[in-house]
């Protein structure tokens, strides 16, 4: 099993902490690293690797919902312009990377991939329980609205 399916299973069994809304194609998420404030993730609720593997009417909902997801970080985390990464070089799986970005959020402008992978994924980036739960209440909100 991928490693999106294991979290998606983990969503189905109420065991994923980072776990949002469900959506009729995907899952919002969390990400389990806040370097960017808001960083989430949208889950494609099938195991495809390629958005032209998924059945036409899926895909246009999938890529309306993912839009609906960014707007959402959009207004919760007070970005000033959204990216969006669907690389799957890693996770072959489907998924989302929605970062809400902000002037001076790095060192040297440019894409979130820039920045040092030990600086991104450094476990003081990790949420706290506490700050998790916020940020999963903010953005349920947004996600609420829409």
């Amino acid at each position: 099993m991928c490693f999106i399916c294991e979290r998606i299973e983990m969503i189905k069994n109420g065991t994923n902490p980072y776990f949002v809304k469900e959506l009729e194609t995907g899952y919002v998420v969390i990400g389990d690293h806040q370097y960017f404030k808001g960083y989430t993730l949208f889950l494609c609720k099938q195991h495809k690797t390629e958005l032209h593997f998924l059945d036409e009417t899926f895909r246009t909902k999938f890529l309306s919902e993912m839009a609906d997801v960014a707007k959402a970080v959009y207004n919760a985390f007070g970005a000033e312009k959204m990216n969006y990464e669907c690389l799957g070089n890693g996770e072959t799986h489907l998924h989302w990377h929605l970062f809400p970005r902000k002037s001076g959020d790095m060192p040297i402008k440019g894409p979130v991939w820039w920045l040092p992978k030990d600086e991104m994924y450094d476990d003081k980036n990790r949420p706290s329980k506490e700050e998790l739960e916020e940020m999963k209440a903010k953005l349920l909100n947004e996600l609420n609205k829409l």
